[in-house]
């Protein structure tokens, strides 16, 4: 039985299109990997991704370059990833903000979310959670005698809207964990967007604003310096690194509060499986090893390094999670 020159032809090309991808695969990378954080350098996506980069680099030799592209509650960054050629090379520190709040935050007109954090990328693995930590600017705690949850409580309630609530933007986990509190505890504050923690916490520092609901690596030396006065962390239990400081559920009777932070590589959907497989691979090794769990651990960060299938159940609950956060209070992009 003699084969089609038809079927010749299709054979051939498939074969050409396995013997390509295979190659490709074991040549993968042969040029510098973008690791984008959407956030500015020095903020806690930052910091908790370098350790990341620099463990791959000297584990598997692979040039792995940091990109800071801030803005729009890191969303700038997230859909740069999302469309880009899904080759391996770029990859995104995706965090609560970009994968579980923003989906259900923005959602009108010219603010709608222009990527989709389930459809459009390949969860690679969840890197680090971590409380934030409610901060103020030490003179305006001083000056209104703020030196509690509650205390802070009671000032805002006595002045609704004199007090400013800074954030590395709308959307983020920072701004998300003000708006639970402010709908919680009954208060306004009025909420002042930055283009990522470091800019944020340089105008709390310096008195421009009041209070911050900021993640901890990018507050701990801070805190430590006295340039903040920290309250209470916004995580259901206290955190290892400042064991004195209370959750703000059990500091302010609020049951049931608690807003955690978490970062986590992602890839763009259409990754070919063998490429994917290499870099879940080197990532995950990276992030279980001993040098990044201790870098990660002292500024306050829990080391985790699951599974891809895990990495993308967790984004699924954390949306559907955020969803009714927002929704229930009414929070909105500014």
């Amino acid at each position: 039985m003699k084969i089609s020159k038809i079927w010749l032809v299709l054979i051939s090309c498939l074969w050409n299109l396995s013997f390509t991808s295979f190659s490709f695969a074991q040549n993968f990378p042969n040029h510098p990997i973008k690791y984008i954080v959407p956030f500015p350098a020095g903020g806690a996506t930052d910091n908790i991704a370098r350790p990341v980069a620099a463990e791959i680099t000297k584990s598997t030799g692979w040039n792995v370059i940091i990109e800071n592209k801030p803005g729009a509650g890191a969303n700038i960054g997230a859909d740069f990833v999302a469309k880009s050629n899904p080759d391996g090379y770029t990859w995104l520190m995706a965090s609560v903000g970009t994968h579980g709040i923003n989906q259900p935050l923005y959602t009108q007109g010219t603010n709608k979310l222009p990527f989709d954090p389930v459809k459009d990328f390949l969860p690679v693995t969840l890197v680090a959670e971590l409380p934030n930590v409610l901060v103020l600017n030490p003179a305006f705690a001083e000056k209104n005698k703020i030196n509690t949850v509650k205390d802070l409580i009671a000032y805002a309630k006595a002045n609704p809207g004199k007090i400013n609530m800074a954030s590395s933007g709308s959307g983020t986990s920072i701004h998300m964990a003000g708006e639970l509190f402010k709908s919680m505890t009954k208060t306004y504050m009025v909420h002042l967007p930055y283009k990522g923690s470091s800019p944020a916490l340089t105008d709390l520092i310096a008195g421009n604003t009041d209070i911050m609901f900021d993640n901890l690596p990018s507050s701990i030396n801070f805190i430590r310096a006295g340039k903040l006065k920290a309250l209470a962390v916004t995580s259901a239990k206290r955190s290892q690194v400042f064991p004195d400081l209370p959750t703000i559920a059990e500091a302010a009777d609020l049951p049931g509060y608690e807003a955690t932070s978490w970062f986590g590589i992602v890839i763009p959907a259409k990754t070919p499986p063998d490429i994917a497989a290499k870099v879940s691979d080197a990532v995950i090794k990276a992030v279980r090893s001993p040098t990044v769990k201790e870098q990660l651990a002292a500024i306050g960060a829990e080391p985790v390094g699951n599974t891809n299938d895990q990495f993308g159940e967790y984004i699924k609950k954390e949306i559907a999670k955020w969803t009714k956060v927002v929704r229930d209070s009414g929070a909105k992009v500014d």
